[in-house]
């Protein structure tokens, strides 16, 4: 984006210099004229208050004049010194306001063909640019304030990513990250990694690690290809709404619609269609093959690698379920009952030789993630049943000291987290992460104590 002032500085004879004779007015007897003042500018002597100049003479006549150059120099072209051509479009401009793009900038201060010429055909590389992005892009350069649609921002942002403009780049960063959701979610975050946004692609992996599972959207999972949902399940960060048979049950649907994008239909209804497309498929091929050794199920292996079958397999409807659908390859399910044999194991030895401590990247990765929705304040009933491992387990909500999630193991009460309740608004979700280790020498004999931990989203 352009700076006002450094047009007025930099050439004198300038186009901007015949806007200045028809605008007739007082002006401030500093020349710097820049919308973001320079430090050795005489202006910073002035209040620093800036709701005390929003009315002044001075700021109301910059403002006219800043309107003026906009639609006289630039929408009318008027004292124009060069003419750039893209995608069947002309724009009549000028060197002095090109000159803020870096691109431009490099182009008239090297040695190279186009410095003096008249005319400049631009070849856009870019598909995602368009002539009303660059119609924003360049009007940028002769105004303060753009105006940036969310649903524009991506072609704006690939303009400004051409041009080398740092400014509108930023603007387009924070325009994306106020207007993440379910619609804009997935193009945000292709257009963030191709342009190197990292904030922004932070701000819709979290959007979509909180909602992915709360608040199931066809169109999103049609749009979330394999990488990205991968990235997904195997965080320990996703909030999982219930259990973790849930998450396969969102993966079961979610590779539906990955191989039939064209159904349409209400959300309800998409578990049970990929649930009768399953058997169909099962009936019709005749065989027993797991579907994900079938060459169509195999780009979707790495996905379901993530799911955290150790937590599902303990329950017996859970499991039957499981075989049913026939997704999972046999030696998969296998694997984790010996996996889990093996621990038991390991547990009673540990009882016997010294506790063992989970480091973080185990309980990153083998965590269970269970949550729970609070409808309404006052709902103190809630509970997390951890069935898996001991129908004694359980999380619950209580309002005696504001809201505690605490674990309860026998008759003992642990704290997992307090929340203020003043903070809160409803339908509060909650999740938590548990993983079960070896008991402290100071336990030995009791209830293992789960680490754990705990996150709210209202």
């Amino acid at each position: 984006m352009g700076s006002l002032g450094s047009h007025f500085q930099s050439s004198p004879r300038g186009p901007e210099e015949a806007v200045e004779r028809q605008c007739a007015g007082n002006r401030h007897s500093c020349e710097c004229r820049k919308r973001k003042r320079s430090s050795h500018c005489e202006c910073d002597s002035e209040p620093e208050d800036e709701d005390s100049q929003l009315d002044t003479p001075r700021r109301k006549k910059l403002k006219s004049t800043s309107k003026y150059i906009y639609q006289t120099l630039f929408l009318n072209g008027e004292n124009s010194d060069i003419q750039i051509r893209a995608l069947g479009q002309e724009w009549n401009l000028h060197k002095i306001y090109l000159c803020q793009s870096g691109y431009f900038s490099s182009m008239f201060s090297g040695s190279w063909k186009e410095s003096n010429m008249m005319v400049i055909e631009l070849e856009i590389p870019d598909q995602n640019i368009d002539t009303e992005a660059l119609q924003v892009v360049f009007g940028s350069l002769y105004r303060d304030d753009v105006l940036i649609k969310p649903s524009r921002v991506v072609n704006i942002l690939a303009a400004a990513c051409m041009l080398q403009l740092d400014g509108l780049i930023q603007q387009c960063g924070e325009t994306m990250k106020e207007n993440v959701n379910v619609k804009t979610v997935c193009s945000y975050y292709n257009s963030a990694t191709m342009y190197g946004l990292d904030s922004v692609m932070k701000k819709c992996l979290e959007w979509l690690l909180n909602n992915l599972m709360t608040h199931q959207n066809v169109d999103l999972m049609k749009e979330l290809g394999a990488e990205m949902m991968e990235q997904l399940i195997q965080s320990s960060d996703l909030f999982v709404m219930q259990v973790e048979m849930d998450v396969y049950t969102a993966m079961k649907k979610w590779m539906f619609l990955q191989l039939n994008p064209s159904w349409d239909g209400p959300i309800k209804q998409l578990l049970l269609d990929a649930d009768a497309w399953l058997c169909e498929r099962r009936s019709e091929a005749g065989e027993e093959e797991p579907f994900l050794n079938t060459d169509d199920g195999m780009p979707f292996v790495p996905v379901f690698r993530h799911i955290r079958l150790q937590y599902i397999i303990n329950d017996l409807a859970s499991a039957r379920m499981l075989e049913r659908d026939n997704i999972l390859p046999p030696e998969w399910l296998s694997t984790v009952y010996k996996q889990q044999w093996f621990a038991m194991l390991r547990t009673e030895h540990d009882n016997d030789n010294g506790p063992q401590e989970a480091n973080k990247d185990e309980f990153e990765l083998n965590s269970m993630r269970c949550g729970r929705k609070l409808t309404k304040d006052g709902d103190d009933k809630a509970r997390l049943r951890l069935a898996s491992f001991d129908n004694s387990g359980k999380v619950v909500c209580s309002r005696s000291t504001g809201y505690q999630l605490v674990t309860l193991e026998k008759d003992q009460e642990y704290v997992v987290m307090n929340l203020d309740s003043r903070l809160l608004s409803f339908p509060l979700c909650v999740c938590c992460n548990f993983l079960y280790t070896s008991p402290s020498s100071e336990r030995r004999g009791d209830t293992p104590e789960p680490e754990n931990s705990a996150r709210s989203v209202s």
